[in-house]
């Protein structure tokens, strides 16, 4: 980190235990992003009059080359925020997943999703609510009524165009979703 972590904590006694914790997953952050500059931490205690007992508010601000990252965890939501260690953990583990997402950004490290691939529909057994698909390929897919997505089941045809997402079933070849080409 560029510059020093900093930790506020707003109508809250401080903690050397939660300090500490504090301090040990913002540098697991550091580890994360060799490129951040800061991180900033506030834990407050809101006033309350008509409640028992304290619910936490958390905020962390991450600043990155370009880019920032904000998490807040607000008391109304969760009543586990009653422990001040719950909402750090809470907060700093939001972050952490943001802040994997932005590396895995600037790496080009982008979620794929697979093509679907292209075949027609051979055989309906619309009694027992499934049919087969013949693939591009030649392979022979087993779909459910369950899996057809843009069409009623009913309505489909044999030798109607579909795109479908292979999957390994219990039997062989499936596909987790069928699509009707128009």
């Amino acid at each position: 980190m560029q510059i020093p972590l900093q930790i506020t904590f707003r109508n809250v006694e401080v903690s050397e235990t939660l300090e500490s914790y504090i301090r040990e997953r913002a540098a697991r952050l550091d580890e994360i992003c060799t490129t951040l500059i800061s991180c900033r931490v506030v834990l407050e205690a809101p006033h309350q009059h008509k409640h028992k007992g304290h619910l936490y508010h958390a905020s962390i601000d991450v600043t990155l080359p370009g880019e920032n990252i904000v998490v807040n965890r607000e008391p109304d939501l969760h009543q586990a925020h009653q422990d001040m260690h719950v909402v750090m953990r809470d907060a700093f583990d939001a972050v952490q997943r943001q802040l994997r997402n932005v590396v895995g950004r600037q790496k080009g490290q982008v979620k794929t999703h697979e093509t679907a691939s292209q075949g027609k529909i051979s055989v309906l057994f619309p009694a027992e609510d499934y049919g087969r698909i013949l693939g591009a390929d030649g392979a022979d897919i087993y779909f459910h009524r369950n899996s057809v997505m843009n069409v009623d089941f009913d309505k489909i045809e044999e030798g109607m165009a579909v795109h479908y997402s292979e999957e390994e079933g219990d039997a062989g070849p499936q596909a987790s979703w069928v699509r009707v080409i128009d």
